[in-house]
Order: structure tokens, then C-alpha cells, then sequence
């Protein structure tokens, strides 16, 4: 059998398993173009039962195009606090500008209007305007590549873009009608059967029947991905500064990892305890508690890994290039990433009144 002949037989088999096996989404449920277009960049590298609670809360605080539009983006990056990569919050916000004052507020239906707004890549505007639109366009993400490699028995590289292209002008070609649930079914296919990182579910597969890899016995070797470079390992030293209740919090720079964003005072490398006093000593704090050592810490980016060593103490005044936030602001007003997450218990503790860190 031809691969355009197979491909074609696909729609019908996969659209039957979809209307039975969908998982009820919040953005499934009305999915109005707004609403699709935030859950398609929440859910770039994040799990779809991660996002759920964070979708609800964002539509529930923004739930218009022009709300997200005027929102400060202090209250922005709160509201996405904890689902990492936060450049995606500041695209939207630039795209929903962009919306406003092109398009009165409401998204264009077009793949090619959609694909020109910031953060918005070939796969979401394909999503946005075939599951909000009804409009003709492929959504090929990870799934999906992962899905038609083992379907045709291909070997190509997946992450090659040329790979990408080829599989979007095939998917093109099969489109049925229902459009927008023919893309989610195939990525819904790739999440909750045709796994990763494993032995795919091929008894519940409704493409069994047709897949080569499957007949092959050789599911578990597709697809083909080229070999990532190894990730940068750093060393990190964080400082878990207090003063009456107030914890210490600084701005990374507008460039780089996390741009711009509040982070726990650190720097690079795995300091002593004699070094980290040096260091609190150029800042120009002084303790008034002895340093306490926090458990380490790992935090995992996609090209960096950060080890980090915590040191916790109290400090005669509050001084040095930081902002101090009680615990109300650093909750309200200030988002901190995810990194520093592994610090929480710590960071309440110092911010309890009149204790010192290490006492209970």
C-alpha cells in the first residue's frame, strides 16, 4: 500500500476512536479562539495536567483579549508563575496588543495573519485556525511526528524541519471536514497511545490495523530523533536573606535565562560557608544569625542544569542592590520561577516573625 493510500484511510478510523476516547479539556469545552490560542502556548513544553489548574485561573483573571492586552505584566508573570518559560507570557501579552490594535480585539481566523503574531509558530496557528475556525491547516507537533513515523516505518530524523514540512503537506492532502478534531485527535493519539519514551499501547491503537511499525514488531525504535547535545551543568549559590520578616529578592537582567524576572539572590558557583559570609559582606549585609545550610537544590532548563547550594540567614537591616518582600508581596506581587521552588520551606521559615532560620 502507496503511503498516500494509507494516510487516507486514516481520518475515519481515527475520528471514530477520538468521539469515544477524547479527554474532556477546559479549552475543549468552549473552544473559542481566545481560549484556544492560550492553551496551545500554555501547553508548548508542559503537561496538559499541569496546565489545567493555570488555564482556569488565567481565563478567570484575563478573560478577553483586551484584559490580557492591558494587564501589567507584574500581575501577568504572577499568573503564570510556575509554568516556566515565561517568555511565552510576555509574547502573548505582545500578541494581544497586536490584536487589539489591528483587529479590534478579536484573533484573526487566517494560518497566515495568526502565524505573524509573536509566539505563535507553524503549529499553533495551525491549531488556532482549525480547532477555533474550522479553518484547512495541519497542527504537526511532537505527537504527530511521532505518530506518522510509526505508521509509514520512517527513519528520518524528526527534528529535521525538512521531515516536518513533508508530514504537514501529507496531513494537508487527508484533511476531512472536521478539521479541527482530526488535529487534535492525532495529537491526542500520540499523548494517550502511540507514548513516548516507550512501548507504544498498540492493542488500543485504532490505526493497529494499518500501522508498519506495528506489523514490524519495530515501534520502539521510531522515531529517529538526532542526538541532543549534552545540557551545561552550573553550580549555583543562593542566599536566603531575611530582615524582620522580609526576604531579600533582586531582577535578573532583561536578557538571558529567565530575563527580567525576581529571583533569590545568587551567584555563580558552589561558595563556602566562609565564601558565602565574603559575599554578604560586598553586599554590604551583615548577619546577625549564623548561616544555615539549606538542602541542595537541581533545577532542569532545556539546554541548562542548575545545582544549587542554599545558604539561609537573618540580617541587622535591610540594604544592598535588593527589593525585600514580606510574605503577602512575595505571594501577590512578585513571581518567582520555578527554580527556586526547591527553597520554599526555607524561604517560609525565614519569613515567619521572630524566627531565625534552623529554629523550629
Amino acid at each position: 500500500m502507496e503511503d498516500r493510500e494509507l494516510l487516507g484511510r486514516v481520518p475515519e478510523l481515527l475520528l471514530a476512536w477520538y468521539d469515544g476516547n477524547a479527554r474532556v479539556l477546559p479549552w475543549r469545552e468552549d473552544p473559542s479562539p481566545y481560549r484556544v490560542w492560550v492553551s496551545e502556548i500554555m501547553l508548548q513544553q508542559t503537561r496538559v495536567e499541569a496546565v489545567k489548574p493555570y488555564y482556569e485561573r488565567f481565563l478567570a483573571a484575563l478573560p478577553t483579549v483586551a484584559d490580557l492586552a492591558a494587564v501589567p505584566e507584574e500581575r501577568l508573570l504572577k499568573l503564570w508563575e510556575g509554568l516556566g518559560y515565561y517568555n511565552r507570557a510576555r509574547n502573548l501579552q505582545k500578541a494581544a496588543r497586536l490584536v487589539v490594535e489591528q483587529y479590534g480585539g478579536e484573533l484573526p481566523g487566517e494560518w497566515e495573519a495568526l502565524r505573524r503574531l509573536p509566539g505563535v509558530g507553524d503549529y499553533t496557528a495551525g491549531a488556532i485556525a482549525s480547532i477555533a475556525f474550522g479553518k484547512r491547516a495541519t497542527a504537526v507537533d511532537g505527537n504527530v511526528l511521532r505518530v506518522t513515523a510509526r505508521l509509514l516505518h520512517r527513519r528520518d530524523n524528526i527534528l529535521d524541519p525538512k521531515v516536518k514540512r513533508r508530514v504537514e503537506e501529507e496531513l494537508l492532502e487527508i484533511l476531512p471536514p472536521r478539521v479541527g478534531d482530526f488535529n487534535q485527535a492525532l495529537m491526542e493519539l500520540g499523548a494517550l497511545v502511540c507514548l513516548p519514551g516507550g512501548a507504544p499501547l498498540c492493542g488500543r491503537c485504532p490505526l493497529s490495523s494499518l500501522c508498519r511499525a506495528c506489523a514490524l514488531g519495530d515501534q520502539e525504535s521510531l522515531p529517529v530523533k538526532a542526538k541532543a547535545k549534552p545540557r551545561r551543568v552550573e553550580e549555583r549559590t543562593v542566599f536566603l536573606v531575611f530582615c524582620g520578616g522580609r526576604a531579600a529578592l533582586r531582577r535578573r537582567p532583561e536578557t538571558g535565562l529567565l530575563s527580567g524576572l525576581w529571583e533569590l539572590p545568587q551567584v555563580p558557583g558552589k561558595l563556602s560557608r566562609e565564601e558565602a559570609e565574603e559575599q554578604l559582606r560586598q553586599w554590604g549585609l551583615r548577619p546577625v544569625t549564623s548561616l544555615c545550610q539549606t538542602p541542595p537544590a537541581k533545577h532542569v532548563f532545556t539546554h541548562v542544569e542548575w545545582r544549587m547550594t542554599g545558604w539561609s540567614c537573618q540580617v541587622d537591616r535591610e540594604g544592598g542592590d535588593f527589593s525585600w518582600a514580606d510574605k503577602q508581596a512575595l505571594k501577590g506581587d512578585y513571581p518567582l520561577p520555578s527554580a527556586f521552588r526547591a527553597f520554599g520551606e526555607a524561604l517560609a521559615q525565614g519569613l515567619a516573625p521572630g524566627l531565625a532560620p534552623g529554629e523550629s
